[in-house]
């Protein structure tokens, strides 16, 4: 017999709003992702920037870069645009991982400009 024992549970800000996750189901994401990542061309030793508010979501890009041996770089959403670029930058992030606008949980994935 199979435990799905809860792994994440998240509170968010408005009523009614919160999300759980069990540890298959992270596991389940977390190597989808690493895939998505592998098949971008991330490798071992690669940096990836992390440009996302605390959702769930934000565990398993991390997880993720754990996974495959990337690096992640996560950049805190308070900064401005000259000092987020900068940080991505200096990071020589190979790919940056925003949430989706509107409070959409899709996860967009930029290559960062080059100077």
């Amino acid at each position: 017999m199979v435990v799905a024992r809860l792994h994440l549970c998240r509170e968010g800000n408005e009523e009614g709003e919160s999300s759980t996750i069990t540890y298959a189901e992270l596991l389940r994401q977390v190597c989808r992702f690493a895939n998505v990542l592998k098949a971008l061309g991330i490798k071992k030793g690669d940096t990836v920037a992390v440009y996302m508010p605390m959702v769930v979501e934000l565990c398993v890009v991390m997880l993720a870069c754990a996974r495959i041996g990337a690096i992640h770089s996560v950049i805190f959403a308070g900064f401005s645009s000259e000092a987020l670029a900068a940080r991505i930058l200096d990071a020589r992030s190979n790919v940056v991982i925003v949430a989706g606008s509107s409070g959409s949980r899709a996860l967009l994935l930029l290559p960062p400009a080059t100077a």
